[in-house]
């Protein structure tokens, strides 16, 4: 092999590489602002419910209260001016899966009678709140091996007597 075509075999290896651990990156990411916005999105555009946006004060609300569920990992609202959707597992819980977990809750909410017909269902009306412009999460792997997820709104939902959407 000549200089040359080691040279550009060499570069073609490099830039596979490169290519490799870029696309890698970004097709495991997670927890990003758009998997937890594009979730509530989704949620929300189902009935006709405007965009949320993310919010960095929201989101260091949201950190700031994860990083004291680290030592226990509980789910314990942290009473707040925000409202807030809260999860955890024993395990690595992905942002994009606690909001999922949150809209799995629809088929538990009537709208004629604005209430949970059975089980909860107060995760998934706050995720589709309409008066609700903005969001923060955030996410802490507890002393334990589980997670803790929190995700904040701002203004809150879930007002009694009124309907989400």
């Amino acid at each position: 092999m000549g200089l040359s075509n080691y040279l550009s075999f060499s570069l073609f290896f490099y830039v596979l590489v490169l290519v490799n651990i870029i696309v890698g990156h970004v097709a495991y990411a997670q927890d990003s602002q758009a998997d937890y916005l594009n979730g509530h999105n989704a949620a929300r555009s189902e009935v006709n419910v405007p965009n949320v946006v993310w919010d960095d004060t929201v989101a260091a609300y949201a950190q700031s209260y994860a990083d004291q569920r680290r030592g226990d990992c509980n789910l314990v609202h942290s009473g707040g001016s925000y409202g807030e959707n809260i999860a955890k597992s024993t395990g690595d819980l992905s942002g994009n899966d606690a909001v999922g977990l949150w809209v799995d809750e629809k088929p538990n909410y009537d709208y004629d009678s604005n209430s949970c017909i059975v089980g909860q269902c107060g995760h998934y009306t706050q995720v589709v709140w309409r008066n609700t412009k903005s969001i923060g999460c955030a996410k802490v792997r507890c002393d334990n091996g589980g997670t803790f997820i929190t995700c904040n709104y701002d203004p809150p939902g879930n007002y009694v007597g009124e309907k989400p959407y």
